[in-house]
């Protein structure tokens, strides 16, 4: 059950990133999706400056594959890159775990999420598939199974989940206090969390797609609960 602000109490601010392109059907569903969970999503993008002290939580955002240079990956000839945007996430991200600002990944957050912390992507992981299709999908036709005892095992109550998937690049080496907590049936890392007790988490599916669905729209009411208590925090100080 999402807590919504009382009304002494303003919602949490999440600033959520993404490409600055006026048509961002992911934007949109991740404002609903924060929403729902009680806060108040602010989009970030190269043309939608924010300040990031005024937020008490943050969604890296999915979209375009992220550039090679950053893990010492393959250029891939047909890929598009967007590197102001790579730039803006890496400050985002690297700003959230300095200051212990909770956290999602989505996608390719999650990714780079991983790249900031020191790890390695997969540039192209379609011609690697056995046992799933590379037919992308924002409906829940795939499956990830679930580290027991992890805290997305703990938040999601599920040992599996059906997920939707509209990547092509993956996670290969985890970086610096970065684990695996699910995988997909072909092996693919399908979320990641931090091993060191801060509060993030990194998922490779889209969860702003499948807000109609209690099990995926627990990871934005974890995401506002954390934001919920950083804002009542910030006023207590």
């Amino acid at each position: 059950m999402a807590q919504h602000a009382g009304p002494n109490l303003q919602k949490p601010v999440v600033g959520v990133t993404g490409h600055g392109r006026w048509w961002s059907p992911a934007w949109w569903c991740t404002r609903l999706s924060v929403w729902l969970a009680g806060g108040r999503a602010v989009r970030i993008s190269t043309r939608h400056a924010v300040a990031l002290d005024g937020l008490h939580a943050l969604v890296i955002g999915g979209g375009d594959d992220i550039h090679p240079g950053l893990y010492n990956g393959e250029v891939m000839p047909k890929a598009h890159y967007d590197p102001e945007r790579d730039a803006l996430e890496r400050t985002c991200i690297q700003h959230a775990l300095a200051k212990g600002m909770p956290m999602l990944g989505i996608c390719r957050g999650k990714q780079l999420i991983n790249v900031v912390c020191g790890g390695t992507l997969h540039s192209d992981i379609r011609k690697r598939r056995r046992n799933t299709s590379n037919r992308g999908t924002v409906f829940a036709r795939k499956t990830a199974v679930i580290r027991s005892g992890s805290r997305l095992h703990q938040l999601l109550g599920k040992s599996r989940i059906r997920i939707n998937s509209l990547h092509h690049q993956a996670v290969r080496m985890v970086g610096d206090d970065v684990r695996v907590v699910a995988r997909d049936l072909d092996g693919f890392v399908q979320a990641v969390e931090p091993s060191n007790g801060t509060h993030w988490l990194g998922v490779q599916w889209h969860p702003e797609y499948l807000f109609y669905r209690a099990e995926h729209r627990r990871l934005f009411v974890w995401l506002v609960g954390l934001a919920r208590q950083a804002q009542l925090q910030g006023q207590s100080r």
